[in-house]
């Protein structure tokens, strides 16, 4: 799969981060290291936007209501969420197997966490630096996940921490509402790659 150069958070958005940006801590269970979720996708949009104005970077994105489409500014330098193929090609980190190393050590997942969400960078990190790609929380992509089926749901890659060890694949796929807040969702920022 081909993408354009990108940067990637190495770690999910934390409760700490998210608060910090926002000033909200939206999350069911607490911890300044944990992974935010209970985020929806326009949470998620949002945060990007606050985090590029804070960092005194162009907004990624036009938003104007939760129900009108939002506009992704290619051309900008800001934060955004990443696209399902950067997503993946990010997790899979130059392998080609279903995951980047074995699951245990490297994944939160119903096998190893618990029953519980887990701080983020406890595991093994992929062959690039990134952290918790599978389990811990599910990740919510840029994408539209199949538009002519189920409309504006869209795209959430990695597994979450309650999942079994097949929804912990480099290539697993699951859909929600963009306005649909959940406990094992969550998110991480990217960024396009501008060589200087």
């Amino acid at each position: 799969m081909e993408v354009a150069a990108f940067r990637m958070s190495a770690f999910p958005v934390t409760q700490a981060w998210y608060a910090q940006v926002t000033g909200e801590r939206p999350s069911a269970a607490r911890g300044d290291r944990l992974p935010v979720e209970g985020v929806s996708w326009w949470d998620a949009v949002r945060f990007c936007n606050a985090l590029s104005r804070a960092e005194g970077l162009t907004p990624a994105y036009r938003l104007c209501g939760e129900s009108e489409p939002v506009g992704w500014d290619t051309s900008g330098d800001g934060y955004r969420l990443p696209t399902e193929a950067e997503w993946e090609h990010a997790c899979r980190a130059g392998s080609s197997g279903p995951r980047y190393g074995r699951l245990d050590e490297i994944a939160w997942y119903r096998g190893t966490s618990q029953e519980r969400i887990r701080p983020v960078g406890g595991k093994q990190p992929n062959a690039w630096g990134c952290y918790d790609m599978l389990g811990n929380v599910w990740e919510w992509c840029w994408d539209v996940y199949d538009a002519e089926v189920y409309g504006t749901y869209r795209v959430l890659r990695g597994g979450g921490w309650a999942d079994e060890h097949w929804s912990c694949r480099a290539s697993v796929r699951r859909r929600s509402h963009p306005t649909f807040r959940i406990d094992d969702v969550g998110f991480r920022v990217a960024r396009a790659h501008r060589p200087e």
